[in-house]
């Protein structure tokens, strides 16, 4: 039997609490580091999550990504690159755990250049101002979200790196539509409420997603969460 909303919002929040802490010990352990390669990093988080909560199976690939392979979009594959000293590093995973996606990415600075500090410091900052617009339109759209994080970046002056900012979550595995520009997306192409219930008829449940880059210096960052709880 399908779990009633409060508890689909309480097991998304405790799923999403646990991948949180799963990036607190990322940190704490050290495990992005200078002369790692970053397969060698995906597969000690992939452990490390096993190791904390028991968890096997993740929803999407793990991507940890270093320097210029930082500019590449999800669906891209750049080959492993061995991380360097003054290097910017971002991961991003999708454990389940108990049925319910996380999908959860933050972004490393190893070094002291004052650029990449600054990126990473802007990341949270537009991503909480685009949640701040979620909240106060209630009829928002896909492609106004989307708008709105583009714009929120190139003021900082930085570009977006990909075609979409954000998707569905939820039960494993989340409702999903073939295709790019579709409703499942928050993308210029959807112009459909985000509030909204599924063809089962469940509340519709968004992560969003900032993904900025630098092109000229080859660089970017990544940060996400869930936008519709918390």
């Amino acid at each position: 039997m399908a779990d009633d909303e409060p508890t689909r919002a309480a097991r998304l929040l405790d799923a999403q609490a646990k991948a949180e802490r799963l990036f607190t010990e990322i940190e704490g352990r050290g495990l992005v580091a200078p002369g790692e390669g970053e397969r060698a990093v995906s597969d000690r988080v992939r452990d490390l999550a096993n190791e904390l909560f028991g968890t096997t199976r993740h929803w999407h690939k793990r991507i940890v990504r270093s320097g210029p392979n930082t500019l590449k979009p999800y669906r891209e594959n750049p080959p492993d690159r061995v991380i360097g000293a003054d290097d910017i590093v971002f991961a991003d995973f999708g454990p389940i755990f108990e049925e319910y996606e996380a999908d959860f990415g933050r972004t490393f600075v190893l070094g002291d250049d004052p650029v990449k500090h600054r990126l990473r410091d802007d990341l949270p900052k537009v991503f909480e101002a685009g949640r701040r617009l979620f909240e106060a339109a209630p009829d928002i759209t896909g492609a106004r979200l989307y708008a709105e994080v583009e714009r929120l970046a190139k003021q900082a002056g930085w570009a977006l790196g990909g075609w979409h900012a954000g998707h569905l979550v939820g039960e494993f595995p989340h409702e999903k539509i073939d295709g790019a520009d579709t409703e499942s997306y928050i993308t210029p192409a959807n112009d459909t409420p985000l509030r909204r219930t599924d063809r089962a008829g469940r509340s519709c449940h968004w992560i969003l997603e900032i993904h900025l880059i630098d092109r000229e210096r080859e660089f970017g960052g990544f940060y996400e969460e869930l936008l519709t709880l918390g």
